[in-house]
């Protein structure tokens, strides 16, 4: 089920994100806003990018690039409050290092990394614009220099001190952008952003990978509610019975998520696996 028409999507959407961000110079300029450093030059890891992944959960719309020092950077919208998003950068910043460091490379050898979460809510409350993060000795509080940052920057924030005019243009294009029919700014990045997505709109091959992608995610989830309903459903059995390879076959192969439920509602009421078995 598409869940929203590719005509709609806005820059939230995680799709038109990953795609836009795929441009290199856009990806560049994004990150220089986030991050307030100068960025020479990116390239844009295209197979980590709207990309079906399965040794990641399915699918991927999170942007990978790296810079000419080989810098990685991962570049994410959430429009979802995440309560454990610092944990979720966690999980990224292993992962661009499982794929940074080769066989027999020495440690030292590992690039430094930006995890950037680009979020339509305030991540911590505080009312930032931007929250950035990194590994401090606890004792000195200064940085030790592992070369890991985290930055998330909030399109809902209040506090504008030190928030360069360019950053603030663009969060409150993200904020706003499919809220308000108009958006009012004459900043040349954020009407290129514009341009750009209304220019994937007419592309038909994007809106091809958009219901293809759209599709894998539902198949993702559908899965996923089936192994729930199947487990509870054998766990519900196997606390009363002794069931046969046979049934737990039969069970396990049912992709029918509401004849799944209706036998584990009759698995808290009969008496007998042959009644089970019977009424199924």
């Amino acid at each position: 089920m598409i869940t929203r028409k590719f005509k709609e999507l806005t820059i939230r959407d995680a799709f038109m994100f990953a795609a836009v961000m795929s441009d290199p110079e856009i990806c560049r300029r994004v990150l220089e806003l986030a991050l307030g450093i100068p960025i020479s030059e990116v390239h844009i890891q295209t197979e980590k990018t709207m990309a079906y992944h399965s040794e990641y959960h399915g699918v991927r719309l999170d942007v990978y690039a790296a810079d000419a020092d080989r810098t990685r950077f991962n570049v994410e919208m959430q429009v979802t409050l995440q309560k454990f998003l610092p944990k979720r950068s966690r999980y990224y910043h292993d992962q661009i290092d499982m794929d940074a460091l080769l066989t027999g490379d020495s440690y030292e050898s590992l690039p430094d990394t930006y995890v950037i979460f680009i979020c339509d809510f305030d991540p911590f409350g505080e009312g930032l614009y931007r929250y950035s993060t990194g590994t401090v000795c606890e004792e000195t509080g200064k940085s030790i220099g592992d070369g890991v940052k985290t930055v998330y920057l909030n399109a809902h924030g209040k506090n504008r001190d030190g928030i360069p005019e360019e950053l603030m243009q663009f969060l409150d294009y993200v904020k706003n952008t499919g809220r308000k029919e108009t958006i009012s700014t004459v900043d040349p990045f954020v009407r290129h952003l514009q341009n750009t997505i209304d220019t994937i709109k007419q592309d038909r091959s994007m809106e091809e990978r958009y219901m293809l992608l759209e599709e894998m995610m539902r198949k993702e989830k559908q899965e996923g509610r089936q192994e729930m309903a199947v487990q509870f459903l054998i766990d519900s059995l196997e606390s009363k019975f002794s069931v046969p390879d046979s049934l737990t076959k039969k069970i396990m192969s049912e992709m029918d998520i509401s004849k799944l439920q209706s036998w584990f509602l009759l698995s808290l009421k009969v008496s007998s696996l042959e009644e089970f078995e019977r009424n199924m």
